[in-house]
């Protein structure tokens, strides 16, 4: 299934993209997939590592404090 999107790039990102086909011979098409797949790589990191930070945050107890009482 193949979707047709349209955006719009400027001047300067058209003029980066042909040269960046050129250099690595690759058609432009690879080349935003690629850039895309690591955008997509990227913002997951950045979510996960925001969801942690949000766990951490659910306690303000130390370490001394989560584990008073607790006997082993």
């Amino acid at each position: 299934m193949q979707n047709n999107f349209r955006f719009e790039l400027d001047n300067q990102m058209i003029e980066q993209l042909q040269t960046y086909t050129q250099l690595l011979n690759k058609d432009t098409n690879t080349i935003l997939n690629e850039a895309l797949e690591q955008y997509f790589e990227n913002e997951q990191k950045k979510l996960l590592e925001k969801n942690v930070e949000n766990e951490n945050a659910m306690t303000n107890l130390d370490y001394d404090e989560f584990w008073e009482g607790v006997e082993i």
